[in-house]
């Protein structure tokens, strides 16, 4: 194809009506030529699905592994985030609209193929990669070929998602993924359907998945939206169920809104609605219960699930005390705290630092290669 970052796909067929319709997520999306899916970024060309935004990016950043959120993945270290443009989703309350909701290629100012994300991160020592800010599922070819390249240096990668993914991209998308942190929006098929225009069953399926038939560390994240999402019933319902069909160690992150996209009318999530959550969910038996986008110690702090003690303080994203040895046991009671470690925690800290990554062509005989260069802004 002329376009570089165009690349053919292989998750879709043909249909009898002359339609090809991609099977990367259940929007299943039936096109003609020319025609692009609701995730703007995959679309039919000639006689097959292509992936419009290969190789590029809406932007990078070195951010706190806990910013993802994740909270039992090797603490305190560094993580090199980038995202590209669209969703398969349309959240009405989108907090990343401006990237995930673009229909602009435009949007897509950064240029990194994989092997030069992987030597970026290496470079700014970074532990692991993250695919963020629009969900990695649209763009799943680019993807699984960076996390591959990450792997050949030892980096580890992230899936940031919302778990909307049919069964056999998922099974290859995650059999390349270290972590995820999926988003569960809420717990009602009416939520997700009116709100989210997709599907409760389906995140919950990619949950089940990633728990029982993977290795894949995982920790959940809900937004609650005052009015939408938050009731003492709903946060009960969907505790039990994680409880039952996840098990009581997975962590769950109960994360503040504030007013964007189509929902600006909507107040932001006060504080007491968060620690309101995190009692319901340590109730119903969770042990590793956390509050996001606000100051709130208590909420970040990882209690040992054995003795009880205070193993992780956190304030905001720095560890202002920690109690975990280099394998992962509490140094009080020698029980394991289930999660990632390697060695002592990291010391990154609350540091958000955005990155430019260049390849500008240098000449090697008689050929031209890009020479990968990672600058901090």
């Amino acid at each position: 194809m002329a376009d570089p970052y165009t690349i053919g796909t292989k998750y879709w067929h043909e249909l009898d009506d002359g339609r090809i319709q991609c099977d990367v997520c259940p929007r299943n999306c039936r096109l003609r030529e020319g025609q692009r899916g609701l995730c703007f970024v995959r679309g039919r060309i000639g006689d097959q699905i292509v992936l419009a935004s290969y190789g590029r990016s809406s932007g990078f950043c070195v951010d706190p592994v806990e910013k993802k959120p994740l909270n039992h993945f090797l603490p305190g270290t560094p993580v090199l985030s980038f995202g590209t443009a669209g969703c398969n989703l349309a959240c009405r309350f989108c907090q990343n609209w401006d990237i995930s909701k673009s229909r602009e290629i435009d949007t897509l100012s950064g240029e990194a193929a994989p092997d030069t994300l992987a030597q970026a991160a290496s470079k700014l020592e970074c532990s692991s990669i993250a695919f963020t800010y629009n969900d990695p599922t649209i763009f799943l070819e680019y993807a699984v070929d960076a996390a591959q390249a990450c792997k050949e240096l030892g980096i580890k990668t992230i899936a940031v998602s919302a778990g909307y993914i049919n069964a056999e991209p998922r099974a290859e998308f995650y059999s390349h993924m270290d972590a995820a942190n999926i988003d569960l929006k809420a717990f009602t098929e009416d939520f997700y359907q009116k709100i989210a225009f997709s599907k409760l069953g389906t995140v919950l399926d990619t949950l089940k998945y990633l728990r029982h038939e993977t290795d894949v560390w995982l920790e959940i994240t809900t937004l609650l939206i005052p009015g939408y999402n938050d009731s003492n019933s709903e946060l009960a319902e969907m505790c039990a169920w994680i409880a039952e069909h996840l098990g009581d160690e997975v962590p769950l992150h109960f994360s503040a809104f504030h007013p964007d996209f189509k929902m600006r009318d909507v107040p932001a999530t006060p504080p007491a609605t968060l620690s309101r959550a995190r009692r319901i969910a340590i109730d119903h038996g969770l042990k590793y219960v956390y509050t996001g986008n606000v100051h709130d110690t208590d909420g970040g702090t990882t209690h040992c699930g054995g003795c009880g003690k205070p193993v992780v303080v956190r304030d905001w994203y720095v560890l202002k005390e920690y109690r975990i040895d280099g394998t992962g046991h509490c140094e009080h009671c020698g029980a394991r705290i289930p999660g990632v470690y390697s060695g002592p925690a990291g010391t990154w800290g609350p540091k958000r630092r955005p990155v430019r990554l260049g390849t500008p062509r240098v000449r090697t005989g008689d050929h031209d290669r890009r020479n990968a260069t990672a600058t901090k802004e």
